[in-house]
């Protein structure tokens, strides 16, 4: 019965590189040697600040608490070009971030079983084998390296004023008032939650343990605020600047879904309620509300981008699931090892990054266009 599910050839794996301009190819497994990337097209003499890329990093790390995996990485990056004398060349940065707190036997349990919405049946089918390890190429694990070329990005925006901020909105049921769509930026760390109401952020922590009592998971939502965006970045057709943002949000692990600006509560009003009406403010044209998220016609209009991001359960539970193996034969499957109860905290520095990057990539993008008024 076993070759009932090799139906295909086999494949190589494409689609490791994102972005047009700034680009970062990733590579690595979660129980590999190493996680990396290669960022291209980054502008030269950029000051590269070492302890702002570990400070990115120490956010996406678990916590030490009772719902994060107790895997802990050093998360230590290793620059292996593009940078002399502390400033980006402009020519490729290549850099390795070591895997050293890996447990493979974590997973010899499903070195033949496909568990439940995880990547473990859709790899076997398309490449014929699978590195079972921590999902292989399929754990957020590979998000580190997003991260790196994210806090790259920043180092870039940064010198124009742009900021990128993302926060926990909700977790589970529990979400914060529509009120913090401008949030106190400086109350977002001061919980582990990344909540910037710390009554809400200790709703959403019972949650998690209560989920995590009962060997379940918990998703949630992410915002992400994006500040002094200059008017003009995004192609009207097919390379609308929330479109690109979508993709990004949509490639990290995890997301189900994304929306910007009011997203789909535009589909309960009527125009002249949605409708985002041209003002003046000073000698500025700018809008008296901001429904459309800061993007008309898929371009930036200067307003504040906003957007939210949706995730899943994680999808390993300390509960016994029917599934089947490649063989096709019935199996019961539990959940052991390390894994997050909610990831939705640590996934806020990386719907940071890939914004960041999308951001920068279309400043780029306008840069080479527009020969008379450059945007960087």
């Amino acid at each position: 019965m076993g070759s009932f599910f090799y139906l295909i050839h086999y494949l190589v794996m494409a689609g490791n590189t994102f972005g047009t301009l700034f680009r970062l190819t990733s590579f690595g497994e979660s129980h590999g040697e190493a996680i990396g990337g290669i960022v291209d097209g980054c502008p030269s003499g950029i000051a590269v600040d070492m302890q702002f890329i570990k400070f990115e990093l120490n956010r996406r790390k678990p916590k030490k608490t009772n719902f994060s995996t107790s895997r802990q990485e050093n998360d230590v990056v290793e620059f292996l070009s593009g940078i002399f004398e502390g400033k980006t060349t402009g020519t490729p940065i290549a850099f390795l971030i070591r895997n050293n707190d890996h447990k493979s036997n974590d997973y010899d349990h499903v070195k033949e079983a496909f568990r439940p919405s995880h990547a473990d049946f859709v790899y076997q089918q398309k490449y014929g084998l699978r590195d079972y390890r921590g999902g292989g190429r399929a754990s957020a694990r590979e998000t580190v390296a997003r991260v790196v070329a994210g806090a790259i990005a920043k180092l870039v925006l940064k010198q124009k004023q742009i900021e990128v901020t993302a926060f926990v909105s909700s977790v589970g049921k529990i979400a914060l008032s529509e009120k913090y769509l401008n949030p106190d930026f400086n109350k977002i760390e001061e919980n582990i939650l990344r909540c910037p109401d710390s009554i809400v952020a200790a709703e959403m922590e019972k949650a998690i343990e209560i989920a995590r009592d009962n060997g379940d998971t918990l998703g949630g939502t992410i915002r992400c605020i994006c500040k002094n965006i200059p008017v003009g970045l995004g192609e009207p057709v097919f390379d609308k600047l929330h479109a690109e943002l979508g993709k990004a949000m949509l490639g990290i692990n995890a997301v189900k879904g994304f929306e910007y600006g009011i997203g789909f509560d535009a589909a309960k009003m009527t125009g002249s309620e949605h409708n985002d009406i041209f003002v003046m403010e000073g000698n500025k044209i700018t809008t008296k509300t901001n429904n459309s998220g800061g993007i008309q016609g898929g371009i930036s209009n200067g307003k504040d981008i906003f957007f939210k991001v949706a995730f899943k359960p994680v999808p390993t539970i300390m509960k016994t699931q029917n599934s089947v193996d490649k063989n096709g034969d019935n199996i019961v499957i539990k959940g052991k090892g390390r894994h997050d109860v909610c990831v939705v905290p640590r996934a806020v520095p990386i719907v940071e990054a890939m914004a960041a990057i999308v951001l920068l990539d279309y400043l780029l993008i306008n840069n080479a266009y527009n020969f008379k008024k450059h945007l960087l």
